[in-house]
């Protein structure tokens, strides 16, 4: 299991909101933790403890009056630590290359691969010639219905009818380098993980697969150690004492080793 850092941005601030609050009406969210300090410090902090991997996330929409304050804030970080961060947040094929020029090692995509409830194999495969498989990262983050986990797109607000399993997976791995999923309902909350998200994805490793959502305490890291089977890798947000919260980041940093 690897530690992987965050930035999440929002109204031109890093901060850590509770996932499924978060609307494009007004830039709503509720926050947890907004920070005086910008991406660029967080970049460097996680540069000097060796942290690569880790994904910048801009959180607003393009037509929101702070997207162009998000990216000034994400190409902080980018310029800061080089090739160790990732970014998400309106990737497309148009604009993914400006943000690996910027500095990003990977691209993440969610809404321009699933849209209208579907999986767009058009525009995958328009990003995938952009960036190639080794740049590209599917963001599967996902809300349980009907017994089943579903990928969620446009800040997690919209269900689509493709389902977390094995299968899709397996096909969507020849496309991309990582995998990240939030789960999104625990997002967040610091309440405990999706320990049955957590159990599926662990028992599949053909690529890297990050986990996200509801890590509070070391007893939940050692537990998504277990249900992941050591396989997952993990980011930690609102818990984290870099963003209020009570679990010590130089102690994940030794638990994830």
């Amino acid at each position: 299991m690897r530690f992987r850092p965050c930035i999440d941005i929002h109204n031109g601030k890093v901060k850590q909101i509770v996932g499924g609050t978060l609307l494009d009406k007004g830039d709503m969210a509720k926050d947890n933790f907004v920070s005086d300090y910008d991406g660029g410090f967080y970049a460097n902090l996680y540069k000097s403890n060796g942290l690569s991997g880790g994904h910048i996330i801009i959180l607003n929409p393009k037509d929101s009056q702070y997207y162009e304050d998000d990216v000034k804030q994400a190409e902080l970080a980018l310029k800061a630590y080089p090739k160790g961060l990732m970014i998400g947040g309106g990737i497309n094929a148009d604009n993914a290359m400006s943000f690996l020029d910027m500095g990003a090692s990977h691209v993440i995509v969610t809404s321009y691969v699933f849209k209208d409830g579907k999986i767009n194999y058009e525009n995958l495969n328009k990003i995938f010639k952009v960036t190639g498989k080794e740049r590209l990262v599917l963001d599967l983050s996902c809300r349980k219905k009907e017994g089943n986990y579903y990928i969620v797109t446009d800040r997690w607000q919209k269900f689509t009818d493709v389902a977390i399993t094995y299968d899709v997976l397996d096909e969507l791995s020849e496309y991309c380098d990582e995998f990240l999923i939030h789960a999104v309902d625990v997002e967040g909350k610091a309440q405990g993980i999706e320990e049955e998200l957590a159990g599926l994805l662990g028992k599949w490793s053909k690529i890297p697969v990050t986990y996200a959502g509801g890590v509070s305490s070391f007893d939940d890291l050692n537990k998504l150690k277990t249900l992941g089977q050591n396989k997952l890798d993990v980011t930690i947000g609102s818990a984290l004492d870099l963003f209020g919260g009570n679990m010590e980041f130089e102690k994940v940093i030794q638990c994830c080793l």
